[in-house]
């Protein structure tokens, strides 16, 4: 084996433990090549940075990982140094390292961008828990950056051997003091969710070490035991039941861990008790095969040693409301000191650290308020995963294909349903996939949203489609001038601007709000042109909506800009004689108190800017209030009034224009009705006409005249009508259409 020097106290032996010997040689030419490639430089923190990534790459052999993430320990430090190193990583190492090499710079970009965030929260209850959601988020986008989990575990050994460097070096200092609250609000829960349980206790209590140096002194002399003297005594109670349980011909697993110092002060604090009143400080678990066996094992274990009174819990019988199924004991051991015992099944254990009661979802702040099952299940499904790899490791220490196979689980191992995305000031906002710079925008806020004009991505101009990646970080441009002046445009609701539907649903509230507006204007206008026309212009808008059933005067203009109300009835209500009332009831009701332009009566219309004209309605179209009508001038015939819309008009504009007028509705039209044809295309069949006169009558409609044709059982029906309105022709029509057989009805 080569030989070379490895600092603090580690040899090649444990950097190629568990590793076939290929692999052991690509490791320890990494070994080489890192020993000359870093020389004498120093990293961030002050630490020989090969003194580092030898350190990094040991505590990867400790968690038993694959050569490539054992090589990207060592090589991703001289990166970060020398970046013209880069591009050598792939041809020396091969592609796996060079991306997980690539992957570890990208968090550690991460940190540089977002350092501080985690700490910030401003004051009062709602800035706490903002910078708590700021810092969960930060946790899910460092496992959603990295495309390969294993990218994480180089990351937390990194952060172990920085803690490790600073306590050898009894560096306690603003800037480690930092370092330690970033790696315990974000690093040590990462290591606690993913079951990496070796890197857990020691992230907690390195950085619990520099953030409260006194607290941590006190509770390490309570202890009054090193950390290697309490493990011995867990290790003997272990043999010693495991002995017992073997006499007693009962399969079980038993392991233990002490609680650690940082676990000690969390629950003084958070329960708040004396150091006296814990029973956890050491502990064990038994896992058996079924639940009678759970309480044979629990007698043993009171056999062993003394219970204490009142210190029992039976979650097997009486489960916690999460689910949580396990039997709790604390009993006296040999020294007089607290011992506490958990005994449950294996699938009561798989459901404690993997399902809805997994450990991290009770025991870290905040726990359950995290966005969503699917983020769970994922995380979960890691910590499964690099527990299988540590299981099957015991058994097959080196075996090449269980160690492809973990390097392929962990690879295809991503949080690929959201990503995390920067805003210039480091503050992470989570979106769906595929989100644009528009989701973006509008996920800061509606009005960024609203007035989004651009977006820089990484400092480069992209197109507002642009699908964002995790870890980019976005600047929004914005249209100048103050809130609700600029809008989006109709365009973004097209496919591949947005994926948010809360995004969507702003850009069609926008529009919706401008067409109301825009309705409004519209309604507004008309009513105050009546108002004009009727010479009524001071009067009480107010007072008028009121009159005529609305409550605010808006209402009544929406209502009118949407052709909804008739101006007719405004036109009524200006008018407070008792004829002109009998006049609008005529019309209303189709009495014969209403004149009829075929018997005589005067059409109702108005030559703009020309009084005593006679004006006659054209028969091929048939105009009708409030229809939009133009004048053309006839020979001896006075002004013939024609719809906005016939092409007989038409064709006479275009071959005399000199004779066209400008001509409205006058006020005398609403004591009229006016005669217009009525196309009915039916299945026929015995009673149709009937039922169509019926709705005419119901409607208070004059039919003046019928015409009807029967072919190959369609019938085709021509009516002559006197109406008030086309606004009463449209309700008929649109009850003649639910008669039964009829295929369409119009207006001709």
């Amino acid at each position: 084996m080569v030989s070379i020097a490895v600092p603090s106290g580690a040899t090649a032996d444990q950097l190629v433990q568990g590793l076939s010997g290929e692999d052991s040689t690509r490791v320890l030419a990494a070994l080489a090549y890192a020993s000359s490639a870093y020389a004498d430089q120093l990293n961030a923190s002050g630490q020989s940075a090969f003194d580092f990534s030898v350190g990094v790459a040991t505590t990867l052999a400790f968690l038993r990982s694959d050569a490539e993430t054992r090589i990207a320990g060592l090589m991703f430090e001289l990166t970060l140094l020398d970046p013209a190193q880069a591009p050598l990583i792939e041809p020396r190492f091969g592609k796996q390292v060079c991306d997980l090499v690539t992957g570890v710079r990208q968090l550690i970009r991460l940190r540089a961008l977002t350092q501080g965030q985690q700490v910030q929260g401003g004051r009062g209850k709602n800035a706490a828990q903002l910078a708590v959601a700021q810092v969960e988020t930060l946790r899910k986008m460092l496992l959603a950056m990295a495309s390969d989990m294993r990218v994480v575990l180089v990351r937390l050994a990194s952060c172990v051997t920085t803690l490790r460097y600073f306590v050898d070096q009894k560096l306690f200092n603003d800037a480690t003091r930092a370092y330690g609250k970033e790696t315990l609000d974000l690093y040590a829960p990462l290591a606690n969710r993913l079951g990496i349980w070796q890197l857990k206790w020691e992230l907690e209590d390195l950085s619990f070490r520099f953030i409260e140096p006194e607290a941590y002194k006190r509770i390490a002399k309570m202890l009054e035991e090193k950390r290697m003297l309490r493990e011995g005594f867990v290790s003997s109670a272990i043999l010693r039941l495991q002995s017992e349980l073997a006499s007693a011909g009962i399969q079980a697993e038993v392991f233990g861990r002490p609680k650690h110092i940082y676990s000690i002060w969390n629950k003084m604090r958070g329960k708040e008790l004396e150091f006296t009143d814990l029973h956890d400080v050491r502990a064990f678990r038994v896992i058996v095969a079924d639940v009678r066996t759970c309480y044979t094992v629990l007698g043993v274990v009171h056999n062993i040693w003394t219970p204490i009174p009142k210190e029992f819990d039976d979650y097997i019988s009486r489960p916690k409301p999460n689910g949580y199924q396990s039997l709790h004991t604390v009993v006296m051991a040999d020294d007089g000191r607290a011992l506490e015992v958990q005994i449950r099944t294996k699938e009561m254990h798989n459901f404690a650290e993997y399902g809805v009661a997994a450990h991290w979802r009770y025991k870290e702040e905040g726990g359950s308020n995290f966005a969503g099952q699917k983020y769970d299940e994922k995380i979960a499904w890691l910590r499964q995963l690099l527990a299988w790899k540590s299981d099957v490791a015991d058994a097959v220490v080196g075996h090449e294909q269980i160690q492809r196979e973990w390097v392929e689980k962990l690879q295809s191992a991503t949080l690929d349903d959201r990503i995390f995305v920067l805003t210039p000031q480091a503050r992470v906002l989570e979106l769906p996939v595929g989100a644009t710079p528009i989701d973006f925008a509008y996920h800061l806020h509606s009005d960024v949203g609203h007035r989004c004009r651009g977006a820089r991505v990484d400092g480069v101009m992209v197109p507002l489609n642009t699908p964002l990646k995790n870890g980019q970080t976005c600047e929004i441009i914005t249209a100048k001038g103050a809130p609700g002046t600029a809008g989006p445009s109709r365009d973004w609701l097209s496919p591949g601007y947005t994926v948010s539907t809360r995004t969507r649903s702003k850009v069609r509230a926008w529009f919706h709000a401008i067409d109301i507006q825009e309705t409004l204007a519209h309604g507004r206008a008309l009513v105050e042109k009546s108002l004009q026309r009727e010479g009524k212009t001071a009067v009480n808008l107010e007072a008028l909506a009121q009159k005529l059933g609305f409550s605010k005067v808006d209402e009544l203009f929406l209502a009118v800009g949407k052709e909804e109300f008739s101006l007719r009835h405004v036109e009524h209500a200006l008018h407070d004689s008792v004829e002109v009332a009998e006049a609008e009831d005529a019309v209303v009701l189709g009495k014969s108190r209403a004149s009829s332009v075929d018997k005589g009566a005067k059409s109702g219309v108005l030559v703009v800017g020309t009084e005593g004209l006679m004006t006659i309605l054209a028969k091929c179209c048939k105009p009708a209030p409030p229809d939009a009508i133009v004048g053309f001038v006839t020979r001896g015939k006075g002004v013939s009034i024609h719809r906005a819309t016939c092409k007989n008009f038409a064709e006479m504009r275009i071959k005399a224009p000199e004779r066209v007028i400008v001509t409205e509705w006058g006020s005398s039209a609403l004591s009229t009705v006016y005669p217009v044809d009525i196309f009915i295309l039916a299945g026929d069949r015995q009673g149709l006409l009937r039922d169509i006169s019926e709705i005419f009558s119901r409607e208070k409609i004059n039919v003046v005249g019928v015409k009807t044709q029967s072919v190959k059982g369609q019938a085709r029906m021509t009516f002559t009508a006197e109406i008030g309105s086309t606004a009463q022709l449209l309700k008929a029509l649109g009850e003649i259409g639910e008669v039964k057989g009829v295929m369409g009805a119009r207006r001709q």
